[in-house]
């Protein structure tokens, strides 16, 4: 194979894994704002931590004129923190939280979703700031390095994470994080009771696509030599 027509076979190859894996149309949503996307949509969610003092579950909600309905739970407190006041009330995998860690779910297309985190004393919140009371936010989308500001303790901090309410492009590039305030504590607004990522799982490149894209190259190669031999 001369490397002229190797070169073509990866380029073709690469454009093919990256349109299967471009990100939905602008329509797509995922924030504070609700989430929905315009094609179904797998998304990996993985457990990070908390810093509630209320044990807590993450679900996923769909949302039905203003009225969401669980469809599915993800992750679970089965105590309110690893060992109680003790760092902020910190629960961590495997001892606040049982399980894997990471849950898949697919988000169909054209259905409206939410994120709902319910805590046992303080009620439950969503991420959608309009179905909560007053449309309050109760929860921050913003890249992987949000998780380290939430993480400074200081107030200033927490009033500026409420700038992040929109982790769509993140979610298609590296992955978002999805912090939520729980409602406790007179609602502070920490942002950092109990913190998620999120990530868009790519498409695999299909085989239709990578052999429409050989033919082509074959084609021309062999036409190429036609004129050459002519």
């Amino acid at each position: 194979m001369n490397t002229k027509f190797l070169s073509a076979l990866t380029a073709t190859a690469a454009a093919t894994a990256l349109f299967g894996a471009t990100a939905p149309a602008q329509a797509a949503s995922f924030g504070t704002g609700g989430i929905s996307f315009e094609k179904d949509t797998p998304i990996t969610f993985t457990f990070v931590e908390t810093h509630g003092a209320f044990q807590s579950n993450l679900a996923i909600y769909k949302v039905n004129n203003s009225i969401p309905s669980l469809v599915k739970t993800l992750f679970t407190e089965i105590k309110p923190s690893d060992n109680g006041a003790a760092n902020e009330f910190k629960g961590s995998l495997g001892n606040a939280v049982l399980g894997p860690g990471k849950v898949a779910f697919t988000f169909v297309a054209n259905t409206i979703y939410t994120l709902g985190l319910a805590s046992k004393g303080s009620g439950s919140v969503f991420s959608t700031s309009a179905l909560n009371g007053g449309g309050s936010q109760q929860a921050v989308f913003g890249g992987l390095s949000l998780f380290n500001a939430l993480n400074q303790e200081t107030t200033n901090t927490f009033q500026a994470a409420a700038q992040n309410t929109n982790g769509l492009g993140a979610l298609f590039n590296g992955g978002a994080l999805i912090s939520f305030d729980d409602g406790g504590n007179a609602r502070d607004k920490d942002f950092q009771d109990f913190t998620v990522t999120a990530e868009a799982v790519p498409e695999p490149m299909t085989m239709t696509g990578l052999a429409l894209g050989l033919g082509g190259l074959v084609a021309a190669r062999r036409r190429r030599a036609s004129k050459t031999a002519s």
